[in-house]
């Protein structure tokens, strides 16, 4: 981990800005796949590492849709799939999309040829960091969507997750000592505060 350090004369770049997402998480340097290993980890809650990075705009519906979305296509080091993307103005329709795109992570998997099964598919997590507006009813910032039966609290335990991370709602932790937050808590207050030298002026944050 290292330590960013904030006075009030810095002048911050914001890094929900697609380019500025993509120059940070997608560098030929073993900083920048720390930080994307750091950034995943986090929020799957399990340690892993990003040996192979695909980084690519994914298909684009309107003009406008290529001016606020950048997604990163990773593999893990036990070859899990993973695609990480900010969404600086999410649409209305952003939940159908996201669906939409674990499906394709998890179906294109290439399980064809002799002695290949269903059983050498890997987990896909599709990684959704919503800059703006609420999508859910509650005041939790992070939450992971499975398979699930609702009437019966029963889980599918099937191998693809939806994760969201909601950066409206990171004000209701932004209070909490730095010593005191969780790692995914980090991230989103990274990602919100980053470019608010008055929020953080003077502070010391840990990625």
């Amino acid at each position: 981990m290292g330590i960013i350090q904030f006075s009030d004369s810095d002048d911050l770049i914001d890094i929900r800005f697609d380019n500025v997402f993509k120059a940070v998480f997608t560098g030929n340097t073993p900083a920048s796949l720390g930080a994307l290993s750091a950034l995943v980890s986090a929020l799957i809650d399990r340690r892993v590492t990003v040996m192979e990075l695909n980084a690519n705009e994914p298909p684009i519906d309107n003009l406008h849709d290529r001016q606020i979305r950048f997604d990163i296509n990773c593999k893990t080091e036990n070859g899990e799939l993973i695609n990480v993307e900010m969404s600086f103005n999410p649409v209305p329709f952003e939940m159908v999309r996201i669906e939409f795109y674990i499906g394709k992570l998890f179906t294109g998997q290439n399980i064809k040829g002799e002695g290949k099964s269903y059983n050498d598919l890997k987990p896909a997590y599709q990684i959704a960091i919503l800059a703006k507006e609420h999508f859910f009813d509650d005041d939790t910032f992070l939450h992971t969507f499975e398979y699930y039966d609702p009437v019966h609290k029963v889980s599918f335990t099937g191998i693809s997750r939806i994760i969201t991370l909601e950066l409206s709602k990171v004000d209701k932790i932004i209070d909490k000592p730095v010593n005191g937050m969780s790692s995914n808590e980090y991230w989103a207050v990274y990602f919100q505060y980053l470019t608010r030298p008055p929020a953080l002026a003077g502070s010391q944050f840990i990625p």
